[in-house]
């Protein structure tokens, strides 16, 4: 696990998470501090706490119109077609190692 120290809305964090999450993690903070930042800049809501929950309902509501409309795959969010691909092509890679390119 890694260590990194980040900041939102000017207040510091430490948190952990494995080295190849890291950019993911960091775009993630990102992400939150530019809604909390544009909460609180529209100066409706004033109490940091305030601020956190309307960044987290337009940031969850976001996620969930990225969810697949109708059809047998209705319902299923992006993240969780990504996660059974790779899954797929981990099993695939153990039944068959993967084809070196031909030079």
């Amino acid at each position: 696990m890694e260590r990194i120290d980040v900041s939102i809305l000017g207040r510091d964090y430490s948190l952990a998470c494995p080295a190849d999450e890291k950019e993911a993690l960091l775009a993630a903070v990102r992400l939150v501090d530019q809604r909390m930042l544009g909460v609180k800049g529209s100066g409706k809501i004033s109490s940091n706490e305030r601020i956190a929950v309307m960044a987290a309902i337009q940031i969850a509501s976001e996620l969930l119109s990225m969810r697949a409309p109708d059809g047998p795959l209705g319902g299923v969010a992006l993240g969780d077609f990504k996660r059974k691909i790779d899954s797929m092509n981990d099993l695939l890679d153990q039944v068959q190692p993967p084809v070196q390119a031909q030079r």
